[in-house]
């Protein structure tokens, strides 16, 4: 039987590491010639990859710490694990929403200014307490740009919370809107949601695109006082316009789960160092999810959340499958299939994502991994 060796480099939930039967898998911080890797946030950008390496896990959303592109011109699948942390980070992004209201930050710090007043503690708290007061969230407008998995959770929880909510994602998937409350409102263009929100919230991913979507010309189009969520990636606000909308008042409030050194202990910053996904129910579900995706693909060749490959479901059983990741050039599918036409094909599937192209031909002969490999623009050519 053959053993697939996984090489984890990060503490990784022993529930997910647990789906690796003992019998089949070596796992470890120190094992060579990997033909997986499971990460959460380690930086993988300057890691020499090895010739063996199939396939990594992100156990979360966000590949930022993994060189996407050059995982796949050497035909490595990365995954990631969507909506697995969903459910923590929408908790965090509402606690944050409710205290920025509130707010309860400014109103805690005072609090412990009033140490050792003894039986005077409950006069002052009356005397004082008027400096905190807050708005109810309750018939507010929250608008939410990016509405995957934990954009969706996020609009959902505040319809229930009684607050009219907008959203803006052109890239709604079909289960996604499926899944959406219908009081929740779509706006076609994010200029339309800047200007009637009270509060925003940012759930996109990070690309040239939304780099700083959130700057001195976006903030001039939004409300006086409106309060801005981002616990998607600090990158997507402009630190310094959203320092100088602050100062001036026009933002009330910024939360944000990736804070800078020029902005903490700035007025209307409410800094919370990176704690989204930081529970032990969505570390064990990334970590399940992640060595799930990673079983699939090594045991069976199916791809599922891959962020450069296409998602490609395949029959449970075969004898003997060749799976093969190439460009997706004119002619190099039908070389693929010429070069197995006397191998037996019971089965053949093709995909395609982004130029790249992911064929799997479940045969009962023997298959030519030279001769498919020699291809031009195959990349990896892999027999189970």
């Amino acid at each position: 039987d053959i053993m697939f060796n996984i090489l984890t480099l990060n503490k990784i939930s022993p529930v997910g590491l647990g789906r690796f039967n003992s019998g089949k898998y070596n796992v470890g911080d120190s094992i060579e010639n990997p033909d997986a890797v499971m990460v959460r946030s380690a930086s993988m950008l300057d890691m020499e990859m090895p010739a063996s390496l199939l396939a990594i896990a992100r156990a979360g959303a966000g590949v930022n710490n993994i060189p996407v592109d050059a995982c796949t011109e050497k035909g490595i699948c990365v995954f990631n694990t969507p909506g697995a942390n969903a459910n923590a980070v929408k908790e965090l992004v509402i606690c944050a929403m409710l205290i920025a209201s509130r707010n309860v930050p400014q109103a805690l710090d005072w609090c412990k200014t009033l140490k050792g007043e003894g039986s005077n503690v409950g006069k002052l708290v009356e005397k004082g307490k008027s400096a905190f007061t807050g708005q109810e969230v309750m018939g507010k407008t929250l608008g939410i740009v990016g509405l995957g998995a934990i954009g969706i959770l996020v609009a959902n929880t505040a319809v229930n919370l009684g607050m009219d909510v907008i959203g803006y994602d052109p890239y709604l998937s079909i289960a996604n809107a499926l899944s959406l409350d219908p009081k929740v409102k779509l706006v076609s263009d994010v200029e339309e949601l800047w200007p009637v929100a009270d509060y925003i919230s940012l759930h996109t991913p990070l690309n040239d695109s939304t780099r700083d979507l959130v700057n001195a010309e976006t903030v001039a189009q939004m409300k006086d006082g409106v309060r801005i969520l981002n616990f998607a990636r600090g990158e997507l606000v402009n630190s310094s316009d959203i320092l100088a909308a602050l100062e001036s008042g026009k933002v009330l409030a910024y939360a944000t789960d990736f804070p800078t050194d020029e902005q903490l202990c700035c007025k209307g910053v409410i800094a919370i160092p990176h704690l989204g996904a930081s529970t032990p129910e969505s570390e064990d579900n990334c970590a399940v999810m992640g060595a799930n995706q990673l079983i699939d693909y090594l045991e069976r060749g199916e791809i599922v959340n891959s962020v450069n490959l296409p998602a490609t479901r395949l029959p449970l059983t075969f004898s003997k499958r060749v799976c093969v990741i190439h460009k997706d050039g004119e002619g190099i599918q039908t070389a693929i299939t010429s070069a197995l036409s006397a191998s037996g094909i019971t089965a053949l599937n093709s995909a395609v994502k982004k130029n790249w192209a992911y064929t799997v031909a479940d045969i009962t002969g023997e298959a030519d991994e030279a001769k498919i490999a020699a291809i031009d623009g195959v990349v990896k050519v892999r027999i189970i």
